[in-house]
């Protein structure tokens, strides 16, 4: 519609508190979200998702641990049956216990039916690495995170990306 402004153009002229809580919903880091609000217009996407990147990067360990408690466990397909809850509340449990953080994954691209096989795989993978090897892990997949939250927000569409309490990426 002819005058409608695009949602990067929304985004870049929201009043700094607004921005900073839409990014909050796509990565909680307060550093990372002010960082991101503050150097506010972006010309493009590309721009939006390269300082996304860039900022997700620089975030210190406190910061990286303080994004990572905000995460939950991946929302499950509609129609999963008890048993796959059961095996993936099991393999999150043990995540968590060696980790002391939840399980993140970014399954952009992964077919929903696929989405389960992904994510056991992923944590039992995983559960191999040592922490300071996870850490690194958890945070590429949060950087991923952000940049699906950041397009979802962008286009206004469904993404793959997910927060594990369900919710809609960037809400």
């Amino acid at each position: 519609m002819p005058g409608t402004p695009s949602p990067l153009e929304r985004f870049n002229t929201a009043p700094a508190q607004d921005a900073e809580r839409a990014l909050l919903a796509c990565l909680h880091s307060l550093r990372w979200a002010l960082r991101m609000a503050g150097h506010r217009p972006y010309p493009d996407p590309a721009s939006l998702l390269a300082a996304s990147d860039e900022a997700a990067y620089d975030l210190s360990p406190e910061e990286l641990a303080q994004a990572l408690a905000a995460e939950t466990l991946p929302a499950l397909p509609e129609g999963t049956y008890s048993a796959a809850h059961t095996a993936l509340n099991a393999a999150h449990a043990a995540y968590e216990t060696k980790f002391g953080h939840a399980f993140v994954i970014c399954l952009d691209g992964v077919p929903p039916e696929e989405t389960l096989d992904r994510i056991l795989e992923d944590i039992r993978s995983r559960l191999a690495n040592d922490p300071d090897e996870e850490r690194v892990v958890a945070a590429e997949e949060l950087r991923r995170l952000a940049r699906e939250r950041l397009t979802h927000m962008l286009r206004g569409a469904g993404s793959r990306a997910t927060s594990h309490d369900g919710a809609a990426p960037g809400t």
